[in-house]
């Protein structure tokens, strides 16, 4: 398994959408990091996000907390993977949204314009 986790890293934690949307009512409230174009984040996003754009992770990540989870959210879940696994390595912890806004948006979940 080390071999393995050298080579590909250590998997991500996910989150569904449903899972997500409990944490933000119950749980420890972790920063909703929405890391799509703000073009797209503004079309809609979850209420609370952080915009910060796959491309200026590495630039502002002194701008997110390192003692509070961190929900990486995109479009349909593919970015959001990239970021979640960018933070992890800088000892962040995060989950990553499966499914994206396409899934919040399925789940019929608040989207906030």
């Amino acid at each position: 398994m080390s071999f393995l986790s050298n080579l590909f890293g250590t998997p991500t934690p996910k989150l569904t959408a449903a899972e997500l949307s409990e944490k933000m009512k119950f749980g420890k409230h972790p920063l909703v990091l929405d890391v799509r174009q703000p073009e797209e984040f503004q079309q809609g996003h979850i209420s609370g996000a952080k915009l910060i754009p796959l491309g200026e992770i590495h630039k502002r990540m002194k701008e997110l907390p390192k003692g509070r989870e961190i929900v990486c959210v995109c479009a349909s879940g593919s970015r959001s993977s990239s970021a979640a696994k960018t933070l992890a390595k800088e000892g962040f912890t995060v989950f990553d949204m499966q499914g994206g806004m396409i899934a919040w948006r399925r789940a019929k979940l608040p989207v906030q314009k």
